[in-house]
């Protein structure tokens, strides 16, 4: 990353905290957990036992290869996929797709550069005939340029449970301006994690060894190093909470004491009182019947759901009415 792009992001994140920080209740995106510290964090976190939606990706994807493939019908089609990260779980599929000699091509989208060039890196060496195509960007600005360059099927994967960490509303305006980039009869395959017990829920986000902890409040010590404040981050605590009627997980970071936070690279300070909370994160919960209702309202008709063993999670294909 060059000098001048890391200013902007800096001068970005300082904006954002500056903003969150001055709301009444006081609020900071989840987006900022991932720095160095919070990458290696997450990673650990995705290791715990209590952390159950990666092995049930992993499982759903690992189980059901075949039968995505077969809803491609033989025909050439492009896989795209938002947000591909490091794409370890998508690689299930492009290893089943290229061993079933299927005719596609794989387009990751992602904001970070760096992130594609370290997946195609990847994909390069472990199958170098596979037809990889990255696109930097916005993902909308990335599907619109690909609807008027390509007329093959698009199979678009949304995974992680990611559209969780919209509210309902959110995620309907998403899926809406998702399927106005999508020609009718394409694919979305989506995450969804499901309802259950509420415990089992708890201690995914609030595990007994204090990592999902470590996580959030990550968050406060990359605000001293990167804006240079001077948040006594043991003076705070990470707070979980699950309603499970509405399927809101919303996780908060709490001043236990009362007290005042400076800012330098803004030049401000904030007022913190004993037990004011900041609330960082959502993650939402659904139903079979909510993701139905979702995809209808969207433009979207379910295929399949697909589920792994205890039924915790779920990937939706859905095709574009």
């Amino acid at each position: 990353m060059s000098s001048t792009d890391l200013a902007i992001q800096n001068t970005t994140f300082a904006k954002d905290i500056q903003e969150g920080l001055s709301k009444s209740p006081k609020e900071l995106s989840s987006k900022y957990f991932y720095d160095a510290e919070g990458d290696r964090l997450f990673q650990e976190i995705m290791n715990m036992p209590e952390y159950y939606l990666t092995d049930a990706e992993f499982e759903i994807l690992s189980t059901y290869k075949d039968e995505i493939l077969q809803l491609m019908e033989g025909v050439p089609f492009e896989m795209l996929e938002l947000g591909a990260g490091d794409g370890t779980k998508t690689k299930i599929l492009l290893e089943h797709f290229l061993d079933q000699q299927a005719d596609f091509r794989y387009r990751p989208i992602d904001i970070s550069q760096n992130a594609l060039d370290g997946l195609v890196g990847d994909l390069k060496k472990a199958w170098p005939s596979l037809n990889v195509s990255e696109v930097q960007g916005d993902y909308f600005k990335a599907l619109n340029k690909m609807k008027l360059e390509a007329s093959a099927v698009k199979l678009v994967l949304f995974m992680g449970a990611t559209i969780g960490n919209f509210t309902r509303a959110e995620a309907l305006q998403f899926l809406k301006k998702l399927r106005e980039e999508l020609n009718p009869s394409d694919y979305l395959l989506v995450g969804f994690d499901l309802k259950k017990n509420p415990q089992t829920i708890l201690d995914a986000y609030n595990d007994p060894a204090g990592i999902t902890a470590s996580f959030n409040l990550n968050l406060l010590h990359r605000i001293n190093r990167e804006l240079d404040a001077n948040f006594e981050v043991d003076q705070f605590q990470h707070w979980e909470n699950y309603n499970p009627i509405t399927g809101e997980t919303k996780s908060y970071i709490v001043s236990k004491v009362e007290q005042e936070v400076h800012i330098a690279a803004i030049d401000q300070s904030f007022h913190f009182d004993a037990w004011e909370a900041i609330y960082v994160e959502l993650s939402l919960k659904y139903s079979k019947e909510e993701i139905d209702q979702l995809a209808s309202e969207a433009g979207f008709t379910v295929i399949r759901n697909f589920y792994d063993d205890k039924k915790y999670f779920a990937d939706s294909l859905w095709q574009a009415k």
